[in-house]
């Protein structure tokens, strides 16, 4: 019996050895993948925030094309728990969501079809004016030359649901500068834009100040 209870004894703690370590060895790979996944979150919203600056890019050169949307949603980028079970709630979820779209009679689903609100959606958009269109209008309204930073703070006071940055107005006004759509001025180690001087002409001055002929 001695025997016998010491081999069962010994073979339990070996177990309990064994389970111990796969529990550490467990915990190791969730703080792994965990910390991948952290670090593959933070390349997302970079990512993300580019997108934004090149879609206003593409706005302030008057690109008519309409800018990708992006692939990723905030709620495929959320983290799933990893104790959470995948199986039991969205199968209930989905017997559900069955049940209810069978009980609904087609005259209760044809008014959903009928959107007239969104044919108001291109024309509202429309009519807003582009970037290009609000610093050109800004800078034939101005005496004086102006700086991008300044361009950008008053656009941004009279607009801001448009969320109108220094470094795209900057842009915008390098682009209207090729375009010969305004002109750039340096005084110092600062730039200003102004609008282009309008034609002068110059014969006609000269022609009002010819002096009398005499009579020989």
């Amino acid at each position: 019996m001695s025997e016998s209870t010491t081999s069962t004894t010994e073979l339990t703690s070996q177990y309990i050895a064994r389970v111990t370590d796969d529990l550490e060895h467990n915990l190791k790979e969730q703080e792994r993948v965990a910390a991948e996944i952290a670090a593959l979150q933070e390349q997302l919203t970079a990512l993300q925030q580019d997108h934004t600056v090149l879609v206003n890019m593409q706005q302030a050169l008057g690109i008519t094309k309409a800018p990708a949307e992006s692939a990723v949603t905030p709620e495929s980028t959320a983290v799933p728990s990893p104790r959470q079970n995948p199986s039991a709630e969205p199968s209930g979820r989905r017997r559900a969501r069955k049940a209810t779209a069978s009980q609904a009679s087609p005259a209760a689903r044809k008014p959903a079809v009928k959107k007239p609100a969104a044919k108001t959606v291109p024309a509202a958009k429309t009519t807003q004016p582009t970037l290009v269109e609000l610093i050109r209008r800004h800078l034939t309204e101005q005496s004086e030359p102006r700086s991008a930073a300044e361009i950008a703070a008053t656009l941004d006071q009279a607009y801001p649901e448009r969320g109108i940055k220094t470094k795209v107005v900057r842009v915008t006004l390098e682009g209207l500068v090729a375009k010969s759509q305004a002109q750039r001025t340096k005084q110092g180690s600062s730039v200003f834009y102004t609008a282009p001087d309008a034609l002068e002409p110059a014969v006609a001055p000269q022609a009002e100040e010819k002096p009398e002929g005499t009579d020989s």
